[in-house]
C-alpha cells in the first residue's frame, strides 16, 4: 500500500508530486493554478466576509460524509450564516507519516466535490508530514472568504422574534458517536454533512431575518444560551416542536445524550420576526436540506436564560455543558 512520507512534505519532488497527483487532480481552480504563496482574487468593492477552522474529527470516514467534505461544508456555513455568499477558500493539511495515499485521494476527491456543489473556489493551499504518531491521520484547516450581502448583528434581535431550526437535530453528532464503534449499535443514522448556501442565501431577501447560526459543537442549546448571553434576553423553546429523528432520539435515550446538545454539520438556527415566520418557513421547506425546518421558540425580554418547555408540561433552564459530550465531532 503507498503511504506518506516525511519527504512529501518537504517542498521538493515528492510534494510537487503529491499536489499534481491527487491535489490538483480532484482540487482545482484558475486561481489555484499557478501555485503561488498566495492566491490572488477579486472582491470588488464590497464588505467581506473572513472565517478561519480546523478539522480534527474521528473517525476520518464516517456515515454521511468524512473530514475533506466536512472541511468544506463547515466553512461555507460559516460564512453563509453571516450573511455571506462564499466565494474562495484555502485548505491547508497536516498529515502523519505512513497515512494510506488512497485514503487522502478520498478525500481530496470529497473535498473537490463539495467545493463543486457549493460554487466555492479553492484558491490556495499547504501541505505539511509530520513523523508517525504525531499526528491522528489527518488534520485539515481552512480559510473562506465571502462576500457580505446581508448585515446580520446580534443586535438586530429583538422581543418576539420567531426562532427557526432548519431541519432535524442531532444527527450528525449521533452518526459519530455510533461510527467510533464505541457502541454496540446498528443503525442508519447518517450526518447531515452539507453546505448550505442553496438553502440560506434565497432568506437574504426576507426583510424580517435577524441572525442565523449553525449548531455545531454544542449543538442548538449551546447556541441558543450564547445568544441569550450575549443579548439580555430569554429564549423560549418548545421541545415537542424541535425536530428530531425517531431513531436519533431513541440512540440518545439509550446513551444519555441530549440531541439539543449534539452537533448538527447541515443545519441553522434562524432568528426572524414573528411576521416573517411564515414565510422564512415557506422558503426554506422548498428546499430538500429544509423540509423539516420548525419554528421551535421565541425570544423574549421578559425572563433571562433559556427556558425549554417540556412535552409533559413542566419546564427546565438549559445551560452550558462543561465540556462536549462527543469531543472531536468536527
Amino acid at each position: 500500500m503507498k503511504q506518506i512520507e516525511i519527504g512529501h512534505g518537504s517542498g521538493g519532488r515528492l510534494t510537487r508530486d503529491l499536489i499534481r497527483n491527487i491535489f490538483l487532480k480532484y482540487i482545482n481552480s484558475e486561481e489555484l493554478k499557478p501555485l503561488e504563496d498566495a492566491a490572488i482574487i477579486n472582491l470588488k468593492d464590497t464588505k467581506t466576509a473572513f472565517t478561519t477552522d480546523s478539522y480534527v474529527i474521528r473517525p476520518l470516514f464516517f456515515p454521511g460524509g468524512d473530514i475533506g467534505k466536512l472541511s468544506v461544508c463547515g466553512t461555507v456555513n460559516d460564512l453563509v450564516v453571516s450573511g455571506a455568499v462564499p466565494r474562495y477558500i484555502s485548505l491547508g493539511f497536516i498529515i502523519e507519516e505512513g497515512f494510506p495515499l488512497d485514503s487522502l485521494e478520498q478525500i481530496a476527491i470529497s473535498i473537490g466535490e463539495a467545493a463543486k456543489g457549493a460554487g466555492i473556489s479553492i484558491v490556495t493551499g499547504d501541505t505539511k508530514v509530520v513523523e508517525k504518531n504525531k499526528c491522528d491521520g489527518i488534520y485539515i484547516n481552512t480559510t473562506g472568504v465571502g462576500e457580505v450581502v446581508k448585515a446580520l448583528p446580534l443586535s438586530n434581535v429583538s422581543d418576539g422574534d420567531a426562532v427557526i431550526v432548519t431541519g432535524t437535530v442531532g444527527d450528525h453528532g449521533t452518526s459519530i458517536a455510533i461510527a467510533r464503534d464505541e457502541f454496540s449499535i446498528k443503525s442508519g443514522v447518517q450526518s447531515d454533512c452539507a453546505a448550505l448556501n442553496d438553502l440560506l442565501v434565497p432568506l437574504f431577501e426576507v426583510n424580517g431575518i435577524k441572525w442565523m447560526r449553525d449548531p455545531t459543537r454544542g449543538g442548538v442549546a449551546t447556541v441558543l444560551v450564547e445568544l441569550s448571553e450575549s443579548l439580555g434576553y430569554g429564549v423560549q423553546v418548545f421541545e415537542e416542536r424541535v425536530p428530531v429523528r425517531e431513531d436519533v432520539r431513541f440512540i440518545s435515550d439509550m446513551l444519555g445524550y441530549d440531541p439539543l446538545y449534539l452537533a448538527n454539520e447541515g443545519k441553522a438556527i434562524v432568528i426572524t420576526s414573528g411576521e416573517s415566520a411564515n414565510k422564512v418557513l415557506e422558503i426554506l421547506k422548498r428546499h430538500p436540506l429544509g423540509k423539516n425546518a420548525a419554528v421551535i421558540g421565541k425570544v423574549s425580554s421578559k425572563f433571562k436564560g433559556v427556558r425549554l418547555k417540556t412535552r409533559i408540561g413542566g419546564e427546565r433552564l438549559l445551560d452550558m455543558l462543561e465540556e462536549d459530550m462527543l469531543p472531536r465531532i468536527c
